[in-house]
């Protein structure tokens, strides 16, 4: 499951999946010295690869900024950076572009802004809304894999083999895929980390012609905004990271991590079922029950799928993921309570949309490249790669941690053994003396970024650099929850500069 945001028309991409199944700152327009590298223009409809959709309109603009394959040669070749801006509303008191990464890694930015912006309005009122593809993703020099043929196929794969023939299918599959990233992708797949993306962030600063970086990160975008400030700590401008990926963490503990976050989501998905009564579309007088009968269902799914879309079927694995979708944002609950029961009657549907929102599968059956991106960032940073023998013994404790999402996440771990690059670290280095403060907020009920990953970012930024903030609430991420205590402390911090008290806690109503 990637650690990515959800875009805030998760529920109406749903909805129209359900139908039809049956690109920006600077500087004002001046901005600085280093604004004219960058040449606005009309947005073009964005591609396959970014996730499709419409251009997002005429208030926003596109621009491609170059910058090196490879940092070590900085006049070698060059890749392009796609990238996409909404202008500031009050041109007399812009103060600046506020740089987005909405996650993943792997997902678009250049989609994912204009989908997201309403919720940012306030903060456009100042700031230019910018945010970009970084590389590998989306139109920034995509790493590409398999075809959307074969990518169906792959994702139909079991990815909790039980037999030995689910073995082997299993990791024929994952060798086929890599093999192609690799012949598609091979001199791009070194250069993809996070510690690139974050020198590619920096050259992105200069080109907007601002002096500091003021930034907002989400989910993996808290990584790469902390590698950022561990590099270019003089450079920081405000910053908010929100749904924080713990630092200190390596793959398998990450990984762990979100089997225990996506367990305690879906336990507070069935109690809320539960409390609801009659109003619960779900069988079952508690949660446990709740929980008892998806363990169920999965187990069912493994033996016989289920009728799905089309000639695909909803499989043991394509629940797990449409499952794991609904919960990144308490949006998505009610339409988790209508897949399961749907497929607890025999109709796969829903949850099959709800795992292609997740893999990036549009309803005209074209992938972006958010799995290959996904895959090709994570191997690049993470020196971790485990045997099978290793991922066998590890498998009681994630199946411990999560009776639903234990065995999925724990046969991941073998995700980059094989690929053809090295990684660079166990754990990426956040420490950024001299940083201006850097506002953290961790979500309690956060299914794939746990709660205490902030209190961890926020130590290893160092004293006075990471603020945290406590958000009570359900869902990945706090600022587009609606909560309206997180929404005050973090607009006073970007747009006045006023930093909230460390250990602030806002309760969702």
């Amino acid at each position: 499951m990637p650690r990515h945001a959800l875009r805030v028309t998760a529920a109406t991409a749903v909805a129209a999946a359900l139908l039809t199944t049956g690109a920006c700152s600077g500087g004002g327009d001046g901005g600085g010295e280093g604004a004219g590298k960058l040449d606005w223009g009309k947005c073009p409809v964005p591609s396959a690869t970014q996730g499709g959709g419409e251009s997002p309109g005429a208030n926003w603009q596109c621009a491609t900024l170059d910058v090196p394959l490879d940092y070590a040669e900085p006049d070698g070749e060059k890749i392009p950076l796609a990238l996409i801006r909404l202008p500031a509303r009050d041109k007399d008191r812009r103060i600046g572009s506020l740089v987005f990464n909405f996650g993943g890694p792997g997902g678009s930015g250049v989609t994912t802004l204009p989908g997201a912006a309403q919720e940012y309005a306030t903060l456009n009122e100042r700031y230019d809304l910018v945010s970009f593809d970084p590389r590998g993703v989306g139109g920034s020099a995509p790493v590409t894999c398999e075809n959307d043929k074969q990518l169906d196929a792959y994702y139909a794969t079991d990815s909790t083999p039980e037999s030995p023939a689910q073995l082997k299918a299993f990791l024929d599959a994952q060798r086929t895929y890599q093999a192609a990233c690799e012949k598609k992708s091979g001199e791009l797949l070194p250069h993809v980390g996070t510690e690139n993306a974050a020198r590619d962030l920096n050259a992105l600063r200069e080109a907007l012609g601002d002096d500091k970086l003021h930034y907002f990160g989400i989910s993996y975008g808290t990584e790469l905004g902390g590698v950022y400030a561990h590099l270019f700590p003089e450079r920081v401008g405000r910053a908010v990271f929100d749904a924080v990926v713990d630092p200190t963490k390596n793959s398998e503990e990450s990984a762990l991590g979100q089997a225990k976050g996506f367990q305690l989501a879906l336990r507070n998905f069935a109690q809320d079922c539960v409390d609801r009564g009659d109003a619960c579309r779900l069988q079952g007088s508690t949660a446990e029950e709740i929980e008892e009968n998806i363990v169920k269902l999965q187990k069912s799914l493994a033996a016989k799928p289920i009728p799905g879309i089309g000639d695909r079927p909803l499989t043991e694995t394509a629940a797990t993921n449409g499952i794991a979708q609904s919960l990144y944002s308490k949006e998505l609950w009610p339409y988790l309570e209508q897949g399961l029961d749907e497929a607890e009657g025999g109709q796969g549907q829903l949850l099959l949309v709800l795992s292609d929102l997740l893999n990036g599968r549009d309803r005209f059956g074209r992938y972006s490249n958010i799995g290959a991106a996904n895959t090709a960032i994570n191997c690049a940073d993470s020196k971790e790669r485990y045997t099978l023998e290793q991922t066998r013994d590890k498998l009681p404790e994630f199946k411990k941690a999560s009776t639903v999402f234990g065995g999925f996440l724990g046969w991941g771990l073998l995700g980059c053994t094989g690929w053809p690059v090295k990684g660079a670290w166990e754990t990426p280095d956040v420490n950024a003396p001299g940083a201006a403060p850097i506002l953290v907020i961790g979500n309690t009920g956060d299914p794939a970024t746990p709660y205490e990953g902030a209190r961890h970012m926020a130590e290893r930024l160092g004293p006075g650099v990471g603020v945290e903030l406590t958000y009570e609430g359900e869902g990945h991420g706090a600022y587009n929850s609606g909560d309206r205590c997180v929404k005050a402390a973090v607009d006073a911090y970007l747009l006045d500069g006023k930093v909230p008290g460390a250990g602030t806690v806002c309760k969702a109503a």
